[in-house]
Protein backbone atom coordinates (compact mmCIF):
# COMPACT_ATOMS: atom_id res chain seq x y z
CA UNK A 1 0.00 0.00 0.00
CA UNK A 2 1.03 3.26 -1.30
CA UNK A 3 1.29 4.68 2.36
CA UNK A 4 4.98 5.36 3.19
CA UNK A 5 6.25 8.86 2.71
CA UNK A 6 10.06 9.46 1.96
CA UNK A 7 11.26 10.74 5.17
CA UNK A 8 10.20 6.86 6.50
CA UNK A 9 11.60 5.27 3.45
CA UNK A 10 15.15 7.57 4.62
CA UNK A 11 14.57 6.30 8.16
CA UNK A 12 14.28 2.55 7.12
CA UNK A 13 17.22 2.21 4.75
CA UNK A 14 19.23 5.09 7.10
CA UNK A 15 22.21 3.13 5.94
CA UNK A 16 22.67 4.81 2.60
CA UNK A 17 24.60 7.41 3.23
CA UNK A 18 23.86 9.76 0.22
CA UNK A 19 20.14 10.08 1.31
CA UNK A 20 21.89 11.54 4.58
CA UNK A 21 23.94 14.45 5.47
CA UNK A 22 27.14 13.83 8.22
CA UNK A 23 25.71 13.96 11.72
CA UNK A 24 27.39 15.81 15.01
CA UNK A 25 28.25 13.67 17.87
CA UNK A 26 26.83 14.85 20.74
CA UNK A 27 25.44 11.81 23.02
CA UNK A 28 28.31 9.13 22.14
CA UNK A 29 26.10 7.32 20.07
CA UNK A 30 27.73 6.31 16.95
CA UNK A 31 26.27 2.99 15.56
CA UNK A 32 28.40 1.36 12.73
CA UNK A 33 25.85 1.46 9.69
CA UNK A 34 26.45 0.09 5.96
CA UNK A 35 24.11 -0.69 2.57
CA UNK A 36 22.13 -3.28 2.13
CA UNK A 37 21.65 -4.30 5.75
CA UNK A 38 19.19 -6.99 5.02
CA UNK A 39 22.10 -9.41 4.50
CA UNK A 40 22.24 -9.39 8.67
CA UNK A 41 18.26 -9.91 9.16
CA UNK A 42 18.19 -13.67 10.66
CA UNK A 43 15.89 -15.19 8.20
CA UNK A 44 14.97 -18.25 9.36
CA UNK A 45 12.41 -19.29 12.65
CA UNK A 46 14.52 -21.69 14.81
CA UNK A 47 17.92 -19.49 15.64
CA UNK A 48 15.04 -16.66 15.95
CA UNK A 49 13.68 -18.44 18.38
CA UNK A 50 16.89 -18.68 19.83
CA UNK A 51 18.23 -15.16 20.25
CA UNK A 52 19.20 -15.33 16.81
CA UNK A 53 22.22 -18.00 18.17
CA UNK A 54 22.79 -20.01 15.03
CA UNK A 55 26.32 -20.39 14.22
CA UNK A 56 27.10 -23.90 16.49
CA UNK A 57 23.65 -25.36 16.82
CA UNK A 58 22.89 -28.84 14.77
CA UNK A 59 22.70 -28.47 10.96
CA UNK A 60 19.49 -27.65 8.65
CA UNK A 61 18.73 -26.16 5.97
CA UNK A 62 19.28 -22.56 7.25
CA UNK A 63 22.82 -23.07 7.99
CA UNK A 64 23.23 -21.43 4.37
CA UNK A 65 22.90 -18.16 6.52
CA UNK A 66 24.05 -18.90 9.72
CA UNK A 67 27.75 -21.35 9.25
CA UNK A 68 27.73 -23.52 6.49
CA UNK A 69 30.79 -25.39 7.26
CA UNK A 70 27.61 -27.14 9.31
CA UNK A 71 25.93 -29.23 6.27
CA UNK A 72 28.84 -31.44 6.16
CA UNK A 73 27.58 -32.89 9.16
CA UNK A 74 24.04 -32.99 8.77
CA UNK A 75 21.89 -36.32 9.33
CA UNK A 76 20.08 -35.43 6.10
CA UNK A 77 21.30 -35.38 2.73
CA UNK A 78 18.63 -33.38 1.56
CA UNK A 79 17.19 -30.24 3.04
CA UNK A 80 15.26 -27.46 1.78
CA UNK A 81 13.58 -24.68 3.96
CA UNK A 82 11.59 -21.54 3.03
CA UNK A 83 10.50 -18.63 5.77
CA UNK A 84 9.36 -15.48 5.47
CA UNK A 85 8.60 -12.58 7.97
CA UNK A 86 6.81 -9.44 7.93
CA UNK A 87 8.89 -6.55 8.63
CA UNK A 88 8.59 -3.18 10.60
CA UNK A 89 4.89 -4.39 11.17
CA UNK A 90 4.86 -0.93 13.33
CA UNK A 91 5.35 1.26 10.51
CA UNK A 92 4.04 -0.91 7.68
CA UNK A 93 2.21 -3.50 6.25
CA UNK A 94 3.53 -4.47 3.06
CA UNK A 95 7.18 -5.27 3.69
CA UNK A 96 8.65 -8.82 3.93
CA UNK A 97 11.67 -10.86 3.41
CA UNK A 98 11.27 -14.25 1.86
CA UNK A 99 14.27 -17.00 1.95
CA UNK A 100 14.24 -20.03 0.05
CA UNK A 101 17.25 -22.35 1.05
CA UNK A 102 18.52 -26.08 0.71
CA UNK A 103 21.70 -28.33 0.75
CA UNK A 104 22.72 -31.61 -0.78
CA UNK A 105 24.90 -34.18 0.21
CA UNK A 106 26.52 -36.75 -2.28
CA UNK A 107 28.09 -38.59 0.91
CA UNK A 108 28.92 -38.53 4.09
CA UNK A 109 31.99 -35.62 3.94
CA UNK A 110 30.58 -33.42 0.83
CA UNK A 111 27.71 -31.22 0.85
CA UNK A 112 26.72 -27.96 -1.41
CA UNK A 113 23.67 -25.38 -0.20
CA UNK A 114 22.17 -22.56 -2.32
CA UNK A 115 20.44 -20.00 -0.85
CA UNK A 116 18.11 -17.36 -1.89
CA UNK A 117 17.26 -13.76 0.62
CA UNK A 118 14.39 -11.49 -1.09
CA UNK A 119 13.98 -8.67 0.66
CA UNK A 120 10.30 -6.77 -0.73
CA UNK A 121 9.94 -2.64 0.50
CA UNK A 122 6.83 -2.34 -0.67
CA UNK A 123 5.03 0.48 -2.26
CA UNK A 124 6.71 4.27 -1.87
CA UNK A 125 5.38 7.21 -2.08
CA UNK A 126 7.78 10.30 -2.88
CA UNK A 127 7.37 13.82 -2.39
CA UNK A 128 8.90 17.11 -2.48
CA UNK A 129 10.07 19.05 0.27
CA UNK A 130 5.76 20.73 -0.06
CA UNK A 131 4.34 16.96 0.22
CA UNK A 132 3.63 17.26 -3.12
CA UNK A 133 4.29 13.25 -4.61
CA UNK A 134 6.54 12.96 -7.82
CA UNK A 135 5.91 9.26 -8.28
CA UNK A 136 5.49 6.07 -7.29
CA UNK A 137 8.27 3.16 -6.93
CA UNK A 138 8.39 -0.37 -5.11
CA UNK A 139 12.17 -1.25 -4.17
CA UNK A 140 13.19 -4.45 -3.73
CA UNK A 141 16.75 -6.31 -2.64
CA UNK A 142 17.37 -9.83 -3.10
CA UNK A 143 21.12 -12.20 -2.46
CA UNK A 144 22.05 -15.48 -3.63
CA UNK A 145 24.99 -17.20 -2.49
CA UNK A 146 25.87 -20.83 -2.38
CA UNK A 147 28.62 -23.15 -0.36
CA UNK A 148 30.70 -26.05 -0.44
CA UNK A 149 30.93 -27.85 3.08
CA UNK A 150 33.76 -30.83 3.74
CA UNK A 151 33.93 -32.46 7.01
CA UNK A 152 37.97 -32.52 7.02
CA UNK A 153 37.93 -35.22 10.01
CA UNK A 154 35.41 -36.46 12.16
CA UNK A 155 34.84 -33.59 14.38
CA UNK A 156 36.16 -30.80 12.26
CA UNK A 157 34.44 -29.12 8.89
CA UNK A 158 34.86 -26.16 7.13
CA UNK A 159 32.96 -24.51 4.17
CA UNK A 160 33.57 -21.59 0.92
CA UNK A 161 30.90 -20.24 -1.20
CA UNK A 162 30.45 -16.96 -2.95
CA UNK A 163 27.25 -14.33 -2.85
CA UNK A 164 25.97 -11.77 -5.33
CA UNK A 165 23.64 -8.87 -4.29
CA UNK A 166 21.14 -6.94 -5.97
CA UNK A 167 20.36 -3.83 -4.24
CA UNK A 168 17.42 -1.72 -6.51
CA UNK A 169 16.22 0.65 -3.77
CA UNK A 170 15.44 3.88 -5.20
CA UNK A 171 14.38 5.43 -8.54
CA UNK A 172 15.45 9.32 -7.67
CA UNK A 173 17.55 11.95 -8.61
CA UNK A 174 20.46 13.13 -6.60
CA UNK A 175 23.07 15.77 -6.23
CA UNK A 176 26.47 15.02 -4.79
CA UNK A 177 29.80 16.60 -5.33
CA UNK A 178 28.44 19.05 -7.65
CA UNK A 179 26.86 16.50 -9.82
CA UNK A 180 23.50 15.50 -10.32
CA UNK A 181 22.11 11.98 -11.34
CA UNK A 182 19.39 9.53 -10.98
CA UNK A 183 20.39 7.11 -7.94
CA UNK A 184 20.81 3.32 -9.61
CA UNK A 185 20.63 -0.37 -8.45
CA UNK A 186 23.71 -1.26 -6.57
CA UNK A 187 25.38 -4.67 -7.16
CA UNK A 188 28.11 -6.10 -5.57
CA UNK A 189 29.45 -10.20 -4.55
CA UNK A 190 31.64 -11.90 -2.38
CA UNK A 191 32.74 -14.77 -0.15
CA UNK A 192 31.90 -16.29 2.36
CA UNK A 193 33.78 -18.60 4.80
CA UNK A 194 33.32 -20.89 7.93
CA UNK A 195 34.31 -23.55 10.36
CA UNK A 196 32.50 -26.43 12.74
CA UNK A 197 33.45 -28.33 14.83
CA UNK A 198 31.52 -31.12 17.38
CA UNK A 199 32.30 -33.52 19.76
CA UNK A 200 29.83 -36.14 20.54
CA UNK A 201 28.77 -38.18 23.34
CA UNK A 202 30.41 -36.93 26.19
CA UNK A 203 29.78 -37.56 29.66
CA UNK A 204 29.00 -33.65 31.55
CA UNK A 205 27.84 -33.99 35.13
CA UNK A 206 25.95 -37.44 34.05
CA UNK A 207 24.40 -36.41 31.34
CA UNK A 208 25.16 -37.53 27.50
CA UNK A 209 26.28 -34.19 25.97
CA UNK A 210 27.38 -33.06 22.47
CA UNK A 211 29.19 -29.67 22.29
CA UNK A 212 30.29 -27.46 19.48
CA UNK A 213 32.01 -24.66 18.37
CA UNK A 214 31.65 -21.88 15.41
CA UNK A 215 32.61 -19.31 13.52
CA UNK A 216 32.08 -17.71 10.36
CA UNK A 217 32.71 -14.43 8.34
CA UNK A 218 29.87 -13.49 6.04
CA UNK A 219 29.25 -10.87 3.46
CA UNK A 220 33.36 -10.31 2.26
CA UNK A 221 32.59 -8.25 -0.84
CA UNK A 222 33.51 -5.23 -2.51
CA UNK A 223 31.69 -1.85 -1.46
CA UNK A 224 28.69 -0.95 -3.10
CA UNK A 225 27.39 2.21 -4.80
CA UNK A 226 24.07 3.22 -5.59
CA UNK A 227 25.42 6.93 -7.36
CA UNK A 228 28.69 6.63 -8.85
CA UNK A 229 32.20 4.95 -8.39
CA UNK A 230 33.06 8.38 -5.91
CA UNK A 231 30.59 7.40 -3.32
CA UNK A 232 30.41 3.56 -2.61
CA UNK A 233 29.73 2.26 1.10
CA UNK A 234 30.58 -0.95 3.26
CA UNK A 235 28.08 -3.79 3.02
CA UNK A 236 27.85 -5.63 6.32
CA UNK A 237 30.62 -8.01 6.21
CA UNK A 238 30.47 -10.14 10.04
CA UNK A 239 32.47 -12.42 12.12
CA UNK A 240 30.27 -14.71 13.89
CA UNK A 241 31.71 -16.72 16.55
CA UNK A 242 29.91 -19.29 19.12
CA UNK A 243 28.90 -22.37 21.08
CA UNK A 244 26.62 -24.47 21.76
CA UNK A 245 25.55 -27.59 23.93
CA UNK A 246 22.86 -29.98 23.67
CA UNK A 247 22.08 -32.57 27.01
CA UNK A 248 20.24 -35.58 27.08
CA UNK A 249 18.08 -35.52 29.79
CA UNK A 250 16.42 -38.71 28.98
CA UNK A 251 15.13 -41.36 26.34
CA UNK A 252 13.01 -38.55 25.18
CA UNK A 253 13.91 -34.96 26.00
CA UNK A 254 16.76 -32.92 25.16
CA UNK A 255 18.09 -29.39 26.04
CA UNK A 256 20.37 -27.29 23.58
CA UNK A 257 22.13 -23.76 25.09
CA UNK A 258 23.83 -21.60 22.78
CA UNK A 259 25.82 -18.17 22.92
CA UNK A 260 27.36 -16.29 20.18
CA UNK A 261 28.75 -13.08 19.42
CA UNK A 262 29.07 -10.86 16.24
CA UNK A 263 30.88 -7.88 15.23
CA UNK A 264 30.88 -5.91 11.97
CA UNK A 265 34.08 -6.07 10.21
CA UNK A 266 33.80 -2.51 8.57
CA UNK A 267 35.45 1.23 9.91
CA UNK A 268 33.58 2.58 13.19
CA UNK A 269 32.15 5.97 12.67
CA UNK A 270 34.72 8.91 12.86
CA UNK A 271 34.07 11.60 16.18
CA UNK A 272 32.96 14.66 14.51
CA UNK A 273 33.20 18.42 16.15
CA UNK A 274 30.15 20.80 16.44
CA UNK A 275 30.88 22.02 12.77
CA UNK A 276 30.49 18.30 11.24
CA UNK A 277 34.60 18.02 11.03
CA UNK A 278 36.31 14.99 11.64
CA UNK A 279 38.36 15.25 14.26
CA UNK A 280 39.50 11.31 15.49
CA UNK A 281 39.01 8.34 12.93
CA UNK A 282 38.42 8.49 9.20
CA UNK A 283 35.56 8.80 6.58
CA UNK A 284 34.67 5.30 5.66
CA UNK A 285 34.36 6.51 2.35
CA UNK A 286 38.01 6.87 2.44
CA UNK A 287 38.55 3.27 3.46
CA UNK A 288 39.79 0.57 1.47
CA UNK A 289 37.93 -2.61 2.16
CA UNK A 290 40.85 -4.87 3.32
CA UNK A 291 42.02 -1.73 5.51
CA UNK A 292 38.48 -1.32 6.49
CA UNK A 293 38.45 -5.09 7.70
CA UNK A 294 41.69 -4.89 9.75
CA UNK A 295 41.18 -1.92 11.17
CA UNK A 296 37.54 -2.62 12.71
CA UNK A 297 39.23 -4.04 16.07
CA UNK A 298 41.31 -0.77 16.80
CA UNK A 299 39.76 2.14 15.31
CA UNK A 300 36.99 3.29 17.65
CA UNK A 301 37.22 6.74 18.38
CA UNK A 302 36.56 6.31 21.99
CA UNK A 303 39.81 3.01 22.02
CA UNK A 304 38.91 -0.05 23.65
CA UNK A 305 35.78 0.81 25.67
CA UNK A 306 34.30 1.36 22.41
CA UNK A 307 35.34 -1.31 20.32
CA UNK A 308 34.18 -3.40 22.98
CA UNK A 309 30.95 -2.02 22.43
CA UNK A 310 30.64 -3.06 19.10
CA UNK A 311 30.23 -6.98 20.18
CA UNK A 312 26.41 -8.16 20.21
CA UNK A 313 25.84 -11.02 22.60
CA UNK A 314 22.97 -13.45 21.27
CA UNK A 315 21.74 -16.47 23.83
CA UNK A 316 19.50 -19.12 23.45
CA UNK A 317 17.73 -22.66 24.71
CA UNK A 318 15.47 -25.14 23.04
CA UNK A 319 13.82 -27.91 24.72
CA UNK A 320 13.71 -30.92 22.28
CA UNK A 321 11.18 -33.75 23.17
CA UNK A 322 11.41 -36.85 21.50
CA UNK A 323 12.59 -34.86 18.07
CA UNK A 324 8.89 -34.29 17.37
CA UNK A 325 7.91 -30.83 18.88
CA UNK A 326 10.55 -27.64 20.42
CA UNK A 327 10.23 -24.83 22.20
CA UNK A 328 12.74 -22.10 22.24
CA UNK A 329 14.13 -18.90 24.26
CA UNK A 330 16.46 -16.39 23.39
CA UNK A 331 17.51 -12.74 23.90
CA UNK A 332 20.09 -10.34 22.00
CA UNK A 333 21.80 -7.53 23.58
CA UNK A 334 23.67 -4.87 21.45
CA UNK A 335 25.31 -2.09 23.22
CA UNK A 336 23.06 1.16 23.22
CA UNK A 337 25.84 3.42 21.38
CA UNK A 338 26.00 1.01 18.29
CA UNK A 339 22.32 0.63 17.85
CA UNK A 340 20.71 -0.40 20.92
CA UNK A 341 19.13 -3.39 19.85
CA UNK A 342 17.54 -5.61 22.64
CA UNK A 343 14.91 -8.15 22.40
CA UNK A 344 13.53 -11.39 23.54
CA UNK A 345 12.64 -13.87 21.46
CA UNK A 346 9.79 -16.87 21.80
CA UNK A 347 9.45 -20.25 19.35
CA UNK A 348 7.75 -23.19 18.99
CA UNK A 349 8.81 -26.23 16.40
CA UNK A 350 6.78 -29.47 15.41
CA UNK A 351 8.61 -32.71 13.12
CA UNK A 352 6.63 -35.55 11.35
CA UNK A 353 8.34 -37.39 8.84
CA UNK A 354 9.83 -35.34 6.52
CA UNK A 355 8.20 -32.15 7.04
CA UNK A 356 9.23 -29.43 9.79
CA UNK A 357 7.08 -26.16 11.12
CA UNK A 358 9.12 -23.69 13.27
CA UNK A 359 7.59 -20.52 14.21
CA UNK A 360 9.62 -17.39 15.95
CA UNK A 361 7.93 -14.01 17.62
CA UNK A 362 10.47 -11.11 18.52
CA UNK A 363 9.49 -9.23 22.07
CA UNK A 364 11.71 -5.55 21.73
CA UNK A 365 12.42 -4.35 25.33
CA UNK A 366 11.11 -0.94 24.31
CA UNK A 367 7.56 -1.01 23.48
CA UNK A 368 8.34 1.94 21.18
CA UNK A 369 10.57 -0.18 19.15
CA UNK A 370 9.89 -0.74 15.29
CA UNK A 371 10.85 -4.16 15.57
CA UNK A 372 8.09 -5.36 17.83
CA UNK A 373 5.29 -7.46 16.46
CA UNK A 374 8.55 -8.93 14.34
CA UNK A 375 7.35 -12.60 13.26
CA UNK A 376 8.69 -15.60 11.25
CA UNK A 377 7.37 -18.87 10.02
CA UNK A 378 9.88 -21.27 8.27
CA UNK A 379 8.36 -24.85 6.67
CA UNK A 380 11.34 -27.46 6.08
CA UNK A 381 11.31 -30.77 4.33
CA UNK A 382 14.20 -33.08 5.06
CA UNK A 383 14.84 -36.34 2.90
CA UNK A 384 17.38 -39.68 3.45
CA UNK A 385 20.12 -39.93 5.78
CA UNK A 386 19.73 -41.31 9.36
CA UNK A 387 16.38 -41.68 10.11
CA UNK A 388 15.56 -40.78 13.61
CA UNK A 389 12.76 -43.46 15.10
CA UNK A 390 9.96 -42.19 17.12
CA UNK A 391 10.27 -43.61 20.39
CA UNK A 392 6.35 -43.62 22.27
CA UNK A 393 6.74 -43.18 26.35
CA UNK A 394 5.89 -46.12 27.93
CA UNK A 395 2.70 -45.51 29.67
CA UNK A 396 1.34 -49.07 30.65
CA UNK A 397 1.53 -48.55 34.66
CA UNK A 398 1.23 -52.62 34.99
CA UNK A 399 4.57 -53.18 33.66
Amino acid sequence: MKKIIFFCFTITLSSLSFLSSAQVDTTGRRPITTAVPFLQISPDSRAAGMGDAGVAVSADANATFWNPAKIAFSDKNIGVAVSYTPWLRQLVNDMSISYLSGFYKWDDRHAVTLAMTYFDLGDINFTDAQGNGIGDYRPREFAIRSHYSRKLTDNLGLAVGAFFVNSNIANIYFTAGGSTGQARAGVTGGVDISAFYNKKDLNIGGLQTDLAFGAAISNLGAKISYTGENQRDFIPTNLRLGGAGTAQIDEFNKVTLALDVNKLLVPSPPLRNSQGVIVSGKNPRDISLLSGIFSSFGDAADGFKEEMQEWMVNVGAEYNYNDMFMARLGMALENKNKGDRKYATVGIGARYQIFGLDAAYMIPFRKTNPLAETFRITLSFNFGGKQTATAVPDTDSTN
